[in-house]
């Protein structure tokens, strides 16, 4: 349970910065990759926000997504297991 407490964001943070491990995985080099595909309403223009965001900042598309995600599903308490996310990459 302290393992997932601590894997949480500080709910008196900004709840859109991004976690330390976040990072720490995103800017790995040899980071594998999986593909999500879901529908998401034209009218909140997603595609065209995050090809802006990307010319803006130079973040590529999936770490946009990735950050977004993690950043809400934390927020939810909903944060990623990565001890067995470390196990299953060894």
């Amino acid at each position: 349970m302290a393992d997932a407490l601590e894997a949480q964001s500080d709910p008196s943070a900004d709840p859109l910065a991004p976690h330390a491990d976040t990072l720490e995985i995103i800017n790995a080099r040899h980071t594998s990759r999986g593909q999500i595909n879901y529908a998401v309403p034209d009218d909140l223009q997603i595609q065209r926000r995050i090809r802006r965001y990307h010319a803006d900042y130079g973040v590529q598309h999936g770490d946009i997504v990735a950050l977004a995600i993690d950043a809400f599903l934390r927020a939810k308490g909903y944060p990623p297991d990565l001890n067995t996310a470390k196990a299953d990459a060894t």
